[in-house]
């Protein structure tokens, strides 16, 4: 009944609005003070808005307020960017790295692969004509680190883009203020405090398709403020997901053939590499047999054992439409923008996580046509058959992330493991993540201001108080 959900989500706003002021009063005010002043203006935002070929989403132009709202705040910026695949994230970045470079500030795109690092770079080079755009990765010559190396040492790049390379302990970053982090659930903490450790009170942007479950802990625990851009541009149609048996296989490769002769592309990924007799179908197996069944289309294998430059070359040719479906590992799983690749084919699946899966689909749907994401089973248990389902009947990061919460845990609060029961004793994880934002707020709300634990003790329990009076009401 709706009187009795509301009634248990109000109680849930309790447990949660309890435990976020503990951790509030167990970590203090760690909140770091702004160290330099932004002087770019919200007329200066919307003009580098316009070069975008698109008009923005309410979702995207929320995001852009929320970013200049917290570079102008007393505080560093902390924030996590969600939204699925294809609702804009990238342009709400390099709006948030214009903030910085407006304002005589240098910038930092971190990517967490070769293929997202590339296409970021030929990204910024776009939108930042006027500025020195940079480019670190290990593919690069040692003779091109050095010269990449030399010139962020002495302030002659604006804005830097690249892989894991940036954050090693030989990169100098001159008077760096903004940082953006990539597919942020393929970095660990340790990695991203790694990067922002090389500027002074840098600003921090991590952007992510599906939250992992340690990202929606980090929401109690307050270290990172949280936009969600819920819409998406209206070109776009939703990919339509199938959980596929064995005994459709042919049916559904029939299919395929039939989308790669209208001109459309697809991607069939397999869990593993090597072969080694095993019931999980290699990419090696996987391509092999594709090729023998349907002998008129065009297959391209890729994985993560080839070498940077040959990954990228087999991704471009994808682009070019060169060959109709490619072959590949996970490899793909961020980075690759091929909007007439309308098919996404995923075997074994129940042996990815909802993460990466959900990422996987996400490779899909990204033109104009409608696209679809076929899940193979291999191993058809009640328990696989039930995570799949989770993946069908949902489009939302932040309702697989709480799926994931519910099934792994809620990982390391003050550490850095992915998995863990910190959250088990908490009774309604099954409640919209709404529900949390609701009782951080009110928690935010009783912390403002100069922090002095006895007086916010205080004030927390008033709040609380007249909390449980609105709900027993």
């Amino acid at each position: 009944m709706p009187e009795q959900k509301g009634a248990a989500e109000r109680i849930a706003i309790e447990e949660y609005f309890k435990l976020i002021s503990a951790f509030k009063i167990i970590k203090g005010d760690k909140q770091e003070a702004r160290t330099r002043q932004y002087s770019v203006s919200a007329k200066d935002v919307k003009n580098f808005s316009a070069r975008f070929a698109f008009e923005f989403t309410d979702g995207q132009k929320q995001a852009v307020n929320d970013i200049f709202t917290s570079l102008r705040s007393p505080h560093r910026m902390n924030r996590l960017l969600q939204g699925d695949v294809g609702s804009g994230k990238t342009a709400v970045a390099l709006c948030g790295i214009y903030m910085a470079l407006k304002s005589g500030y240098r910038a930092a795109y971190l990517s967490p692969t070769e293929v997202l690092a590339a296409q970021n770079y030929q990204t910024l080079l776009k939108y930042f004509p006027d500025y020195k755009v940079g480019y670190l990765s290990g593919a690069l010559t040692a003779k091109e680190k050095r010269d990449v190396k030399t010139a962020l040492k002495n302030g002659e790049i604006d804005v830097i883009c690249g892989t894991h390379a940036i954050i090693q302990k030989d990169v100098e970053l001159s008077d760096l203020a903004f940082c953006v982090c990539d597919e942020q659930h393929r970095f660990g903490v340790a990695q991203r405090n790694a990067l922002t450790e090389k500027g002074e009170s840098t600003d921090m942007l991590v952007m992510s398709a599906t939250p992992i479950p340690r990202t929606l802990s980090l929401i109690f625990y307050g270290d990172l403020d949280v936009t969600t851009v819920h819409d998406k541009p209206k070109a776009q149609q939703p990919v339509s997901t199938s959980i596929i048996p064995p005994s459709r296989y042919a049916d559904m490769l029939e299919y395929v053939e039939k989308q790669v002769k209208e001109g459309k592309q697809a991607y069939f990924v397999a869990a593993k590499i090597e072969d080694d007799e095993g019931e999980v179908l290699s990419v090696n197996e996987l391509y092999e047999d594709l090729k023998h069944r349907l002998p008129s289309v065009r297959f391209e294998m890729l994985h993560g054992k080839m070498k940077d430059k040959q990954k990228n070359a087999v991704m471009q040719d994808f682009k070019d439409k060169k060959f109709d479906c490619l072959v590949s590992t996970t490899v793909i799983e961020v980075g690759v923008d091929v909007p007439s690749a309308t098919v996404m084919v995923i075997h074994n699946a129940e042996r990815f996580g909802l993460s990466q899966l959900h990422q996987l689909r996400g490779r899909v749907g990204r033109g104009t046509e409608k696209s679809y994401c076929f899940l193979l089973m291999g191993n058809d248990s009640e328990v696989a058959r039930e995570r799949l389902q989770i993946l069908k009947n949902s489009t939302d990061g932040f309702q697989i992330a709480e799926e994931d919460l519910r099934l792994r845990g809620s990982g390391d609060f003050f550490g850095t493991r992915q998995s863990g029961k910190f959250l088990n004793e908490i009774r309604n994880l099954q409640y919209p993540t709404e529900v949390i934002f609701t009782a951080k707020k009110l928690c935010d709300e009783s912390f403002s201001g100069n922090f002095d634990t006895e007086q916010i003790r205080k004030v927390a329990i008033k709040k609380y108080n007249a909390l449980k009076d609105v709900v027993l009401n």
